[in-house]
């Protein structure tokens, strides 16, 4: 178990493979680990990238510290965790709220970002009444409170289905999330807002989004896409919010497939 101590908090991370030039750093969901990228990181290797992948603050076996947090909090996070790496720049690849954190990396520490892949993620929360409720249901019932809602809106019906294993692990990882680390990624997911900054992304720019996701959903990744220059955008069939794991060899050639072409 590997951890270091970056802005005040021991982050945990795991590397596979060489860090040394082809780098791809993950970032996770809310409620969830690390663990999320299990499914990618076979082909990845296989393709001669290095991974390195942590647990977001708040979350898994990093620390949970009292809120409030941020989207820019988070971003600085993975930015002072790749200096004590001594990694100079990734390409960096995050779901939903790492998808977020995706977004505030290529504004925030451009110099840290050689691609961005964003995926199943908004640059902005509308139904704030929505994030209220989750947070007062979990305050007030753990996380059980919102496992099975949650496992709904995350893998489609046929999924769950078809992959009874990784929804088990998926609802261990929403079941362990500290309901402090919880409540304080929401209430930074509510209140950011990043439609005025994504314009000023310049690195190149991957967004991906399940079409059956109703938790950020295709037309929010359309518009992320539309206001990062030069970002493409390819929606998912048959996947709902963890595309990642839903659709596991559609997304992992998107993504090999887009840091291929690019010549950095």
């Amino acid at each position: 178990m590997a951890k270091h101590s970056v802005n005040g908090i021991d982050i945990h991370y795991q590397i596979d493979g060489d860090i040394s030039d082809k780098t791809i750093m993950f970032s996770n969901s809310l409620a969830s680990t690390l663990n999320m990228w299990d499914l990618q990181i076979e082909h990845l290797l296989a393709q001669g990238f290095g991974i390195i992948r942590y647990d977001s603050r708040g979350h898994g076996q990093s620390e949970a510290p009292k809120g409030p947090y941020s989207i820019e909090m988070l971003a600085d996070d993975a930015a002072a965790l790749l200096d004590v790496l001594d990694i100079k720049s990734v390409h960096f690849c995050g779901l939903s709220k790492g998808g977020m954190v995706a977004q505030m990396m290529g504004v925030r520490h451009a110099d840290k970002v050689k691609s961005l892949t964003i995926a199943d993620s908004a640059a902005f929360m509308p139904a704030k009444d929505t994030w209220e409720q989750r947070i007062k249901a979990v305050t007030n019932g753990g996380m059980e409170a919102v496992v099975d809602a949650t496992i709904e809106r995350w893998i489609t019906t046929e999924g769950r289905d078809r992959l009874p294993g990784q929804v088990e692990l998926i609802r261990q990882m929403i079941l362990n999330t500290p309901v402090q680390g919880f409540v304080a990624c929401s209430e930074a997911i509510k209140v950011m807002d990043m439609r005025t900054t994504n314009p000023k992304i310049s690195a190149p720019t991957l967004v991906i989004c399940g079409e059956q996701d109703t938790g950020t959903t295709p037309q929010q990744a359309k518009e992320i896409a539309e206001a990062v220059p030069s970002a493409k955008l390819e929606l998912i069939n048959n996947a709902a919010h963890l595309a990642n794991i839903e659709q596991h060899e559609v997304f992992n050639s998107l993504l090999s497939t887009f840091l291929g072409d690019l010549d950095i």
